[in-house]
């Protein structure tokens, strides 16, 4: 069995025919957010990293991916997600990409 070292920085992706971004750490994923497209708006449902490597700021990066592609494709986003939700909300730099 592989062991994944906790201290790497990962390597975060953009996957759009998986509808999310993902982390990545010596190939294996640790974290996601996943969101829902209907109508223009992408919806971001989960957002989640695996327990051992939080507190790193990864899920924040997560996040951060899916709202500059939602950015680059002129998309809106509705974060229901309680992560993304506390992230996004009352915050002015998110204010034009907000449904």
């Amino acid at each position: 069995m592989s062991t994944i070292a906790r201290d790497s920085d990962p390597m975060i992706t953009f996957e759009p025919d998986s509808s999310r971004s993902a982390a990545y750490i010596d190939e294996k994923q640790i974290g996601e957010c996943e969101f829902i497209e209907d109508d223009g708006v992408w919806t971001i449902t989960h957002t989640g990293v695996r327990p051992e490597f939080g507190g790193r700021g990864i899920a924040g990066l997560l996040v951060e991916k899916v709202i500059d592609e939602a950015r680059k494709r002129q998309k809106k986003i509705r974060p229901l997600c309680s992560y993304a939700a506390k992230k996004m909300y009352g915050k002015d730099e998110y204010r034009d990409v907000l449904e």
